[in-house]
């Protein structure tokens, strides 16, 4: 049994993969943005732990978790939540590139280097859930693309600085899948959104398992995950 430290773990893709692994019964500590999330997903995943931080004020974390007892050890950190705003480059403002780089990028390196003691002790794995953005970027995807881009780059650096520590490190891509920020998106673009036309939840979450499930002798490094139909 693993201990797994999981973002975004409230809807979506993060939700499918803390679903997954709490069926197969294994440690799950769960962040939460305050304390009525964490009570929250709480009750969603019997008997998972839960520690505040919020994503959105990265610079807060090491003062939050030094207020909380993170796990020991960790098999993995799975950064899943993340943040999207569109907008044209000529018209997003300056709040709006730092809130989606905040969530999206500083809090992810901030919240690994807090953690990095663990995961090297237990030689563990972070996976990263990153987007098709993170690979090309389209008109009014700016401000999400570059903080995607940036985590690419995050991700890309951790595994050459941690592979003789034994710490793997796997980047994701996933297409348009269908979630609440999905649905949101739409919303920005002005588009019907169609749930069923987009990937399904647990199919990412499957190629997540699949990545942490990978034997010690081989890493998946890059994923890129596309809708089916």
């Amino acid at each position: 049994m693993g201990t797994h430290l999981i973002t975004g773990a409230g809807s979506g893709i993060g939700a499918a993969v803390a679903r997954r692994l709490h069926a197969r019964d294994e440690e799950l500590w769960l962040l939460a943005r305050d304390a009525g999330r964490a009570k929250e997903l709480a009750a969603q995943f019997p008997g998972a732990h839960t520690l505040v931080g919020d994503l959105a004020t990265p610079e807060k974390l090491s003062w939050a978790f030094g207020h909380q007892s993170p796990p020991d050890r960790l098999d993995s950190v799975l950064h899943i939540a993340g943040v999207i705003e569109l907008g044209l480059v000529g018209e997003l403002d300056v709040k709006s590139w730092q809130r989606q780089l905040a969530a999206n990028l500083v809090a992810p390196a901030e919240l690994t280097r807090l953690l990095l003691p663990q995961l090297r002790l237990a030689k563990g794995h972070l996976v990263f859930v990153n987007s098709g953005a993170g690979l090309h970027a389209h008109a009014q995807w700016a401000g999400y693309a570059a903080s995607k881009h940036g985590l690419k780059a995050l991700a890309d650096a951790l595994r050459e600085e941690e592979h003789g520590n034994g710490v793997r490190v796997t980047s994701v891509y996933p297409g348009r899948t269908a979630t609440p920020m999905q649905a949101s998106t739409h919303q920005q673009e002005g588009k019907e959104y169609d749930a069923s036309r987009w990937i399904d939840p647990e199919s990412v979450a499957t190629t997540i398992l699949t990545a942490l499930d990978l034997p010690r002798d081989a890493e998946i490094n890059d994923l890129s995950v596309r809708p089916g139909r």
